[in-house]
């Protein structure tokens, strides 16, 4: 028996010791890439937002109460109040910015106004102001001092006893200062539109004989007072003529 017990023991010594485990490491098929870290993808630059531009014209037609004219307007004058029409439209200033603008008409005429100013505005012909002559307290001089584009205005003709197209709604005095009323004689009431008395004339805001403006007026119907023989309206376009 102890024979058995000490053949036993030369055999597990022969053999070593207990059988050390394998490392995991050896247990990985080869050729097998050991995994890395997952990166986390690059963000998408936010594109540059490009320009959106100036606004697209607008225009509004409303009707008129007794109290919006306080002095254009007075019980004798040739159309009525309810006749007329507020057109609050998009003009594009010297300043070359969009701005909002009044001018009263009559309302048969509305349709050629707008036509009109929407082109001023996609040429960008400047325009220095637009309001109601009333904000003038009625005064064609001081609208005109003030280069200030306006439309109706209960008034007789300038050295005449008949209405002006003005009263009738039918006519607009556009940029006055850079298109001045001139004599015959060459002269203008307005000290401050004495560099502008002479045509052609290659300034903003200037109209000239046949000149794109001239030609959007006459293709609704209207004519311009710079063709008048010895005065010369330059700012003046009516429907019609007169």
């Amino acid at each position: 028996m102890k024979r058995v017990i000490v053949a036993v023991l030369s055999l597990v010594t022969a053999c070593g010791t207990s059988p050390t485990p394998t490392a995991a490491s050896d247990l990985e098929p080869r050729g097998t890439a050991t995994p890395t870290s997952t990166q986390a993808p690059t963000p998408t630059a936010t594109p540059t937002p490009t320009p959106t531009g100036p606004p697209a014209f607008e225009s509004k037609v409303s009707t008129l109460k007794r109290d919006q004219l306080p002095y254009s307007w007075r019980p004798g004058c040739p159309v009525h109040y309810r006749d007329l029409r507020l057109i609050t439209m998009t003009y594009w200033g010297f300043d070359e910015k969009a701005h909002t603008g009044e001018l009263v008409v009559r309302e048969t005429v509305t349709d050629d106004i707008i036509t009109v100013f929407k082109r001023l505005y996609g040429w960008r012909y400047p325009i220095k102001s637009m309001k109601l002559v009333d904000v003038y307290k009625g005064s064609d001089f001081d609208s005109i001092d003030a280069n200030n584009t306006s439309a109706f205005n209960c008034r007789q003709a300038t050295g005449s006893g008949s209405w002006s197209k003005h009263a009738y709604g039918e006519a607009v005095d556009l940029n006055p200062r850079e298109n001045p009323y001139v004599t015959a004689s060459g002269d203008t009431a307005h000290d401050n539109a004495r560099a502008f008395t002479e045509r052609p004339l290659d300034k903003p805001g200037v109209i000239n004989p046949g000149d794109r403006v001239v030609r959007a007026f006459a293709a609704v119907g209207w004519e311009w007072g710079g063709y008048w023989s010895g005065t010369k309206d330059y700012q003046h376009f009516s429907k019609g003529g007169g």
